[in-house]
């Protein structure tokens, strides 16, 4: 009886013994270390890497691959390094294969490999060499630092070059007025598309000059810039089909090869934006721009320098905070091979018939007074309404931190305002100055809300908003007194 009991005890020893030794090897068994991924192959040709470790034996499935050619299919557990190649495209159209990674244990990964028509030249023609010099902070961190941001608006993404919205030439004086106002930040609209060639997307040579001269009029007062593609004739369409998509991507890459190249000495202070209000108001146009900023990414990476680790800035489909969600899951947000290094754009210019309107539109009334203490009692049809005021920013705001601050996808405010209703209150001197001094509270009060969240905003300054840019001046104190209260100034 002690002889059975001896050798069932030491049975269930061993059997336990067993069971913990195989649940620490499950628990420590390396996972596959690839996520689904979409990488890009030069429209010229090349070879792209895909590098990962696995704890089971691994095959693609290679049906479709046609064009591409994999250095393998199949392996064991441990480190593989697959080389993907191909040719030139020169099928006039892009191109793509979709890889399913399969495990013996289950696990599966899909892997999308584009590659893009040659139908402009390639502008990666002097890469060097990752370069993190300059560029340790991380996208979260550099958000942390901005205290208020402004916008040059209305300057170098005018038609026909910097003047042709009828404000005079930036200059030093303009930006140091700018940063002894309390600003630490400038966000610099830019157009490119109108200063290329159509024909070979060649970026003309003096615009990128005259750009980067502005940049450093911003470096030298020790700025944070945000430097985009404002897009105002509205070239990258995320609703084109075919040939016309084809050539919009193109575009995409190669003139953010040109700017990038041309920015790439500047450190940290210095970030670089896909877009500015891309047209995606659903699932497959926000597809398509998340298509749009992927291309963005991968050609700034591919420059190399610090443009390898600098931090990026992609737009929310249409700007919109209530649009942003489509970057959450479906279909989700861009990759990039630099950790915590992007940023999401979101603009605010709501609610629309105090934040935009400065008439009555067919589809609205002009609001003149906005907050629940500005409100006019003798111009009622003009106030604005209570579901769109403090309460609504507050909660827009604290969503949006939850939602993806949180989560570590910092967020920015690129633009937000508000007109004057001086000209509809024209002989109603007491109301106007209420709707001045409404006006006044939600700068104050939207600033206040969103830098609390941990999201700072760039104030939309187009011209004699904020600043009176012909005689460098202050244009509105009352306005500037109340972002520098708001932003805790």
């Amino acid at each position: 009886m002690k002889k059975d009991l001896l050798y069932k005890s030491l049975g269930i020893f061993f059997a336990i013994a067993v069971i913990v030794s195989c649940k620490k090897t499950e628990t420590t068994a390396s996972q596959l270390t690839l996520g689904n991924i979409t990488d890009t192959i030069p429209e010229s040709g090349g070879t792209v890497v895909l590098s990962f470790n696995s704890n089971a034996a691994w095959s693609i499935d290679t049906t479709g691959t046609g064009w591409l050619h994999l250095s393998q299919t199949s392996g064991n557990i441990g480190a593989a390094a697959i080389n993907l190649t191909a040719a030139a495209n020169l099928s006039g159209i892009s191109r793509s294969v979709l890889l399913n990674i399969n495990l013996t244990n289950g696990q599966s990964r899909r892997v999308t490999i584009l590659q893009l028509p040659r139908i402009f030249p390639s502008y990666n023609t002097s890469p060097i060499a990752a370069d993190a010099t300059g560029t340790g902070s991380t996208a979260a961190q550099l958000v942390a630092n901005i205290k208020l941001g402004w916008n040059i608006g209305n300057s170098l993404e005018a038609p026909g070059g910097e003047t042709g919205w009828g404000n005079p030439v930036i200059t030093q004086a303009l930006i140091d007025l700018v940063k002894n106002s309390g600003f630490n930040a400038v966000r610099i609209p830019c157009a490119w598309n109108q200063h290329a060639d159509p024909a070979t997307a060649a970026i003309d040579t003096a615009w990128i000059r005259r750009v980067k001269e502005v940049v450093q009029y911003c470096v030298n007062d020790g700025m944070y810039i945000m430097l985009n593609d404002h897009v105002n004739d509205g070239w990258l369409d995320c609703t084109a089909t075919g040939a016309r998509l084809d050539t919009i991507k193109a575009k995409q890459k190669a003139y953010w090869e040109q700017i990038a190249t041309a920015m790439r000495d500047f450190d940290e202070h210095l970030m670089l934006a896909s877009a500015n209000e891309p047209n995606a108001t659903d699932l497959a146009s926000s597809t398509l721009l998340r298509d749009y900023h992927q291309i963005f990414i991968n050609a700034v990476r591919s420059t190399g320098g610090k443009n390898a680790f600098r931090t990026l800035i992609i737009q929310a489909p249409s700007t919109s905070v209530d649009l942003a969600d489509y970057f959450t899951v479906i279909p989700g947000m861009p990759v990039d091979r630099a950790p915590n290094k992007l940023i999401m754009e979101v603009h605010w210019y709501s609610p629309a018939n105090f934040a935009i309107l400065s008439e009555d539109a067919s589809w609205g009334k002009e609001w003149c007074y906005w907050g629940a203490n500005y409100h006019s009692k003798d111009d009622t049809t003009r106030n604005a309404t209570p579901n769109t005021e403090e309460a609504y920013v507050d909660s827009t705001w604290a969503y949006m931190k939850r939602r993806f601050v949180d989560n570590n996808v910092p967020i920015l405010i690129g633009e937000y305002g508000a007109p004057r209703h001086n000209a509809t209150l024209k002989g109603h001197p007491q109301d106007s100055v209420l709707s001045l001094n409404s006006r006044a509270h939600f700068y104050r009060y939207v600033t206040q809300s969103a830098k609390k969240n941990g999201i700072p905003p760039f104030i939309w300054d187009a011209y004699y908003d904020l600043i009176d840019r012909k005689n460098n001046v202050v244009y509105d104190p009352q306005l500037l007194d109340s972002l520098r209260v708001g932003a805790g100034l």
